[in-house]
């Protein structure tokens, strides 16, 4: 089993500053993932990744760095705090509401605060949709390209980590990691004329 310290260490110099930062990494022997992450919550930046490491010793050390690099990405990815039009009219909002109340106008109140819970709701829909799963993963193997791994091995690696993240936890792929996978195969094809090398999907 590997030194959940030492090895809580490497992962946190892997991550680029921007992410370091903000990713607490801690060891959860009780869950049955090999990785997991809370989300990220409006008022908070903290990212908090919880590692099962007797599953995760299982995996590679290249699997292992794509995978965190992965998980903290997609927390990244769907930040209720990155600037975009719904984060603006939300907070906005907010704001006008507490404005409104203040003046005592319910009525201007009522409609702001309805303003920023559809707002709200498309920021939180945003958040959960299949392109920031996709898009975790590309910024992943960014990462790893800048960590010294070539897009073609942070991809494979990726991939295969997909699968036997699936096999450690005893449990068929879901929906969206065949979609992933299906992603990631298309991204080896355009990179290489090399045939990705086969696994437990095919």
């Amino acid at each position: 089993m590997l030194d959940p310290a030492a090895e809580i260490t490497r992962l946190k110099d892997l991550l680029p500053a921007s992410w370091r930062m903000h990713t607490v990494i801690k060891s959860s022997l009780e869950q049955g993932q090999v990785i997991s992450s809370t989300v990220s919550q409006p008022w908070q930046r903290t990212i908090k990744v919880m590692l099962n490491f007797a599953l995760w010793g299982k995996l590679s050390l290249v699997e292992r760095d794509l995978l965190l690099l992965r998980e903290v990405s997609l927390r990244q990815q769907s930040s209720w705090l990155q600037v975009g039009p719904y984060q603006a009219i939300t907070l906005f909002a907010g704001v006008g509401a507490v404005i409104q109340l203040n003046q005592t106008d319910f009525a201007g109140a009522v409609i702001a605060l309805m303003l920023g819970l559809v707002s709200g709701w498309q920021v939180w829909r945003q958040s959960q949709s299949g392109q920031v799963q996709l898009q975790a993963d590309l910024e992943a193997i960014k990462a790893a390209e800048r960590r010294g791994y070539t897009e073609i091995t942070a991809t494979q690696a990726l991939l295969e980590a997909i699968a036997h993240c699936a096999q450690i936890e005893g449990r068929t792929p879901s929906f969206m990691e065949l979609l992933r996978s299906q992603q990631l195969r298309a991204i080896l094809a355009e990179s290489s004329t090399a045939v990705p090398s086969p696994s437990i999907w095919e």
